[in-house]
């Protein structure tokens, strides 16, 4: 099937096809590397997929049903290479949107800020961890987002002072729109736990000790349902769940970068940001 546009409506597309790389099972324990993903294994199985255009549903989605929101965001930051910046204005502004989006008691950043840049882009693969995700996943598995929160927190014991706790992503474009490579997002409602293969992200830092953490890949299922938000500007960022629990439910939201097919050819390459945060509540 050839790339298309699914329908049209005033104000843009309604939804557009796109390929997304999803999971096979395997007998190998799948693993993918931040840089050199000639030692992956992925056992990958593309699909040209519906991805809904999140601005124009009826409903706008919420972090309380799809497990992701569109939310306004304007920041002071005037560089988003500058790690100074990130690290100390951006983290705050990060954990300020989190704390009022959550209404969590307590929010703690974990780790910088990731630069990501679409593959046209001079600076994708210049930095660790810089080229798009272009396959589904989640960050963490429920293993690893519980040895992550405890860890931020120093311990299991001051863990059990709080009744739950939210792994969030707030994912950022500062490349003027269109955007070539957007970010597609599983509505987390459509997600079985069943669609979920764990694998090990392993993080390959040149000069420095390989270090990894169980996270998740997807298996294909018809009810998946996906959506994306065209053109986001500088005082947009799209805060997403990747993991936590609901009625003793695991619930996260995978994603992955796709090629937007309505976006033009000599648009300019996407750059993005993403900041990592957990939220505590008690």
């Amino acid at each position: 099937m050839a790339t298309q546009t699914v329908s049209r409506v005033a104000g843009g597309e309604a939804a557009v096809i796109g390929k997304l790389n999803y999971s096979l099972r395997s007998a190998d324990r799948p693993r993918y590397h931040a840089n050199d993903t000639t030692r992956d294994v992925l056992h990958l199985d593309t699909r040209e997929t519906v991805i809904h255009n999140g601005r124009l549903l009826p409903v706008a989605p919420t972090l309380e049903a799809e497990g992701f929101k569109l939310v306004r965001a304007t920041t002071a930051v005037t560089d988003f290479r500058d790690d100074r910046q990130t690290g100390g204005i951006y983290a705050e502004e990060v954990r300020d949107i989190v704390q009022r989006e959550s209404g969590a008691d307590k929010v703690v950043i974990t780790g910088p800020g990731v630069l990501r840049f679409a593959e046209k882009s001079t600076e994708s693969g210049e930095r660790s961890n810089s080229r798009p995700a272009r396959f589904i996943h989640n960050d963490v598995s429920g293993p690893t987002a519980r040895a992550m929160a405890a860890r931020v927190l120093g311990g299991e014991a001051e863990l059990a002072n709080y009744r739950g706790f939210t792994l969030f992503n707030l994912w950022r474009t500062f490349s003027a729109p269109p955007q070539d490579v957007p970010l597609a997002m599983l509505d987390g409602r459509t997600l079985d736990a069943g669609d979920l293969i764990a694998a090990d992200a392993v993080f390959d830092e040149r000069d420095k000790p390989e270090w990894s953490f169980e996270g998740f890949l997807v298996h294909h299922d018809p009810r998946q349902r996906w959506v994306y938000f065209p053109d986001m500007d500088a005082g947009e960022a799209l805060l997403f769940t990747t993991f936590t629990y609901r009625d003793g439910q695991p619930f996260c939201v995978p994603h992955s970068g796709f090629d937007d097919p309505t976006c033009p050819a000599d648009a300019g390459p996407r750059a993005s940001i993403e900041m990592r945060a957990i939220a505590f509540f008690r």
